[in-house]
């Protein structure tokens, strides 16, 4: 059993919106697992709109760059905000980000011992270590993604609020279609998808989502209790998976809706392949 502290207590009571009283109940009942107090504040109907995560606990700034083969996305930490906006912090994440994107590291292990093309008498981390003395507080190169460009894929890329979330959006059929992939991605950004679409939901996610529907439906016959939690699945998918989501500039269609739109309009086939959703700290 894990004691249940001030702090799990305000993670949750963040996370759900439930009051702090029975945030601490569910805890309790949970004996400290956090994710079975919000499975079961939902069952009983009171937790709703339920965020991922806590709230972020580290501060730093997402990069990208664009190559002739490749896009690189770089998420940097520091300690404060007041260095990730300090000059020489964003400096040296554009440098990160550029010598990703020239380089094509296969992992950020690779990427650290690998030797840096503007002063070849360092590595990266030593290159890292040197931003350390000069500012004067830790700073780590926490994810590097390297996204590989090819003649049938279109790639948008957007960022948000400074750098403290980035998004990439790939559309196969094409690699006429940036601006349409950035679109989907600037949609993505606000509309926070965690699949892309149901197909890819896992099994085991959409076992708990029956069980939490199943749990919010009391004294109904059989046969209406499966209508009401296949349709709570559905609603699941609607707000979770990419391609199902309302878009944000249109909420009349779907992601999917508008990418079948601009197929018919080039007369050729557009898929939304993948995406990535980055916060800073996630």
């Amino acid at each position: 059993m894990t004691a249940v502290t001030p702090a799990m207590i305000k993670e949750l009571r963040e996370r759900t919106g439930v009051g702090m009283g029975k945030c601490k109940e569910a805890l309790e009942e949970a004996k400290g697992d956090m994710e079975l107090a919000i499975a079961n504040l939902r069952k009983a109907g009171m937790a709703t709109a339920v965020k991922k995560e806590g709230r972020e606990t580290k501060e730093g700034m997402i990069g990208t760059a664009e190559g002739s083969n490749a896009i690189a996305v770089v998420e940097v930490n520091a300690e404060t905000d007041f260095v990730v906006k300090n000059d020489r912090f964003k400096q040296f994440l554009e440098n990160i980000a550029e010598e990703a994107v020239n380089t094509n590291p296969p992992s950020l292990d690779a990427f650290l011992q690998q030797k840096y093309s503007k002063e070849p008498s360092l590595t990266i981390d030593q290159y890292r270590a040197t931003i350390v003395q000069t500012i004067g507080e830790n700073i780590q190169i926490k994810r590097i993604l390297m996204l590989k460009k090819s003649p049938d894929r279109s790639l948008g890329v957007y960022s948000h609020l400074g750098g403290k979330i980035v998004t990439v959006v790939e559309l196969t059929g094409s690699n006429q279609e940036g601006s349409l992939a950035k679109d989907i991605a600037m949609h993505t950004a606000a509309a926070a998808p965690e699949y892309l679409s149901p197909e890819t939901v896992p099994q085991e996610i959409i076992a708990n989502e029956k069980d939490i529907a199943k749990g919010q439906i009391q004294g109904k016959p059989a046969n209406i209790v499966d209508k009401i939690v296949e349709g709570k699945i559905s609603a699941f998918y609607d707000a979770h998976c990419l391609v199902r989501q309302k878009y944000i500039k249109d909420d009349t269609i779907t992601i999917a809706d508008l990418v079948n739109k601009r197929a018919k309009e080039v007369g050729k086939p557009l898929t939304v392949s993948n995406f990535i959703r980055w916060n800073v700290g996630q």
